[in-house]
């Protein structure tokens, strides 16, 4: 399958390990890695971010391995899930970095190409989020109100 905005048909990607149980190094327990989740989502991190540093820091390799659920669900059941979905989050603020380079150089003609092939990914993923109820049917991608959505 190709890609939605280039001419790349790459499959590259990482590969999940075959057991699902935790590996008999790793020596966290359950209710351990649920309340640093929590902890590290209070001082305002992403589920990928907070994965990284568990991954890291805390010598976690799969939470889900660990706790038999994923990150973003111990989140929603701890009532800490971020509003809109992390990758709309990122797309939305890609776009607004983008129009704020567009103030500053109109000339960019790349750039402004760019900016709509950004856009009309955010449509696509917003009409996605709104078919699966992950947001509200009245939410709406408005590009004067993008910033306010990224700096909250």
């Amino acid at each position: 399958m190709g890609r939605m905005h280039s001419k790349g048909k790459g499959m590259s990607s990482s590969a999940m390990p075959y057991k699902r149980s935790a590996p008999s190094w790793c020596k966290a327990t359950s209710t351990e890695v649920n309340d640093s989740i929590c902890k590290l989502a209070r001082k305002g991190m992403t589920p990928s971010q907070i994965g990284v540093v568990l991954r890291d820091s805390n010598g976690i390799p799969q939470v889900s391995s660990v706790t038999g659920s994923k990150i973003l669900r111990i989140l929603k059941a701890s009532g800490l899930a971020p509003d809109i979905p992390e990758d709309l989050y990122h797309m939305i603020k890609k776009a607004v970095s983008i129009r704020k380079h567009l103030e500053r150089s109109r000339k960019d003609k790349d750039g402004k190409f760019r900016l709509i092939l950004v856009e009309s990914r955010i449509h696509r993923l917003a009409r996605y989020y709104k078919r699966v109820k992950k947001l509200p049917p009245t939410w709406r991608y408005e590009s004067s109100t993008a910033s306010t959505l990224v700096a909250a």
